[in-house]
């Protein structure tokens, strides 16, 4: 974990851009020692953010089957492929 001064990023900015660009990690920015701002990568970020969506999807999953959803066996998606593929091809030869 890197923590620099909220004061620093205005006279280091490409030294703190850098660091967040070679590590990937957030800096944490403080005012008054305490806690102010987090600046990180963008590249990082948006790795987070997608593995924040697929966690809460997953979460969204899970509660749902704990919930009651039903679920699906590898025999029903195989059929539903199947049923859709071949749907597909017979509006091809009507076309």
């Amino acid at each position: 974990m890197h923590i620099k001064a909220s004061a620093s990023i205005r006279s280091n900015y490409n030294d703190i851009a850098k660091l967040c660009k070679e590590t990937g990690e957030p800096v944490y920015l403080t005012k008054n020692g305490e806690g102010d701002l987090v600046v990180m990568d963008i590249k990082a970020f948006e790795r987070r953010a997608e593995e924040l969506r697929v966690a809460e999807e997953l979460f969204r999953i899970r509660s749902a089957r704990h919930n009651g959803a039903r679920g699906y066996s590898i025999a029903d998606v195989r059929k539903t492929l199947t049923d859709t593929i071949n749907s597909v091809g017979e509006r091809d030869k009507l076309g």
